[in-house]
């Protein structure tokens, strides 16, 4: 892949977006990268956290404007389209995803971020949805993700006025769950990592299985699908975690 390194390090995945001569702008062939270390993840069951991050000063700008502006209405359908499929499969993953945020965050390059589970980002980033100035609106899941995450008054704010904000006012939105030292994104980001990769992987993808499905649903139907979930749990890595605990031993997860 030319367009994001990955590699993988005690049961933690990371992908560096490595574009940063142009501030990381999501290509298409950056996106069949994504698509191909998705595949990767699916079929490994020894990774346990996936994090994603920018080589260079920042995560990812928006799409690369290069590619998009003489195509025609059906060929910008099948671009966004593609790029949908690729970021909801993202989410799906049965595993945390987290976004390791630095420089500018915007537009596609803030969808990416908004596809994952956690976001922790360095002081100095920017973020944006800068779409309007460019005559269009953001299409990879932003105007559904950004007003489910900040609140529908707040993204209607951001893709009215393309302003950027900073890491302060997107920690105040709940946008981001941490801020860090720009020194050390990764570092802390990694640290991260490591402490959700220790607790029980089906427990992991249960609760996250759960929690992304239940917020679409019905309030009591959601809860209905939390008790049996509850229940299989106790019956899968519950039975060793909850003896573990007794025992004062460090727990064997079922792979």
């Amino acid at each position: 892949m030319q367009n994001i390194e990955y590699s993988i390090s005690e049961n933690i995945g990371i992908a560096r977006l490595n574009r940063p001569e142009i501030m990381n702008a999501l290509c298409s062939a950056l996106v069949e990268d994504l698509n191909t270390i998705i595949d990767d993840i699916t079929q490994n069951k020894n990774i346990n956290v996936l994090i994603i991050t920018g080589n260079g000063d920042n995560f990812a700008v928006g799409a690369d404007i290069s590619e998009m502006v003489n195509v025609k209405e059906s060929e910008a359908l099948d671009y966004i389209t593609r790029v949908q499929y690729v970021f909801n499969r993202l989410t799906q993953l049965p595993i945390p995803v987290i976004a390791a945020l630095n420089g500018y965050t915007i537009g596609g390059g803030l969808e990416l971020a908004l596809a994952c589970d956690i976001r922790i980002a360095s002081e100095k980033t920017i973020f944006s949805m800068p779409e309007t100035n460019l005559g269009i609106i953001p299409g990879g899941g932003g105007t559904q993700r950004l007003s489910r995450v900040i609140g529908i008054g707040n993204a209607l704010n951001w893709f009215f006025t393309c302003d950027k904000f900073t890491a302060e006012e997107a920690l105040n939105l709940g946008l981001i769950q941490k801020i860090v030292d720009d020194d050390y994104l990764l570092d802390e980001t990694i640290i991260i990592a490591q402490n959700i990769a220790k607790k029980s992987p089906s427990a992991i993808a249960h609760v996250k299985e759960i929690t992304r499905t239940g917020i679409e649903m019905d309030f009591y139907r959601a809860c209905e699908m939390e008790a049996k979930g509850f229940a299989k749990s106790i019956v899968n890595d519950g039975r060793e975690g909850m003896s573990a605990f007794l025992e004062k031993r460090k727990p064997i997860w079922n792979k």
